[in-house]
């Protein structure tokens, strides 16, 4: 893993976690550490209303942090209600965070290569809905990463855990003086909080 990207991770360690949002993490926790236990493929789907912001945020970080931790057998999705497009200040926050991103389609929804280190396959972040073919349809978690999705989504067909997982939109500060910070506290929240589940499973 790039060396930058690890100091990322080290800052993001250390960042406090409340103790209720904890409980929530905990299910999570659980949910792999059975997986791993009984040594089955582990596929986790962070979803949320456009699939373009916090949902890629999830998965980008789960799949990172598995690889840090080295839980080869655990693979991250990102879905939407909708299928809209990556918000292009995600990719200039992941830049921000040391991953090496590159845009390899140019439609109105892009596909992004998004890299963690020289050595395994990049990610691809593109936005769909969550029942996409690119996306496992059995034997999955729904994460749930924001309340309308939340709401929106009683039921997902395939997953065998719903667990909500829910944040505040950085939508809200699009186009003010705080855009570029609400972003990186997003994405260094969301990623402190999947740090915190994978460091439950030892």
């Amino acid at each position: 893993m790039k060396q930058e990207l690890i100091e990322t991770i080290k800052h993001i360690a250390t960042l406090p976690i409340h103790e209720d949002r904890k409980k929530t993490l905990d299910t999570l926790s659980i949910y792999i550490k059975e997986k791993l236990e009984k040594k089955e493929a582990i596929s986790v789907n962070f979803i949320c209303t456009h699939n373009s912001r916090r949902s890629h945020l999830g998965q980008i970080w789960m799949q990172t942090l598995a690889k840090y931790f080295n839980i080869d057998n655990l693979n991250a999705y990102s879905g939407g209600t909708e299928e809209t497009a990556v918000a292009p200040q995600i990719i200039d926050t992941l830049k921000k965070q040391n991953f090496e991103v590159e845009k390899i389609s140019h439609e109105k929804n892009p596909v992004y290569s998004i890299k963690f280190d020289d050595h395994s396959h990049p990610i691809v972040g593109f936005s769909k809905k969550y029942a996409h073919q690119f996306n496992p349809s059995t034997n999955f978690a729904a994460i749930m990463t924001c309340s309308q999705a939340d709401e929106g989504c009683p039921f997902v067909a395939g997953s065998e855990k719903r667990i909500p997982i829910t944040y505040e939109d950085p939508k809200i500060s699009d186009n003010t003086d705080l855009e570029t910070e609400t972003y990186l506290e997003r994405s260094n929240q969301i990623a402190s909080e999947l740090y915190y589940v994978l460091s439950q499973l030892n």
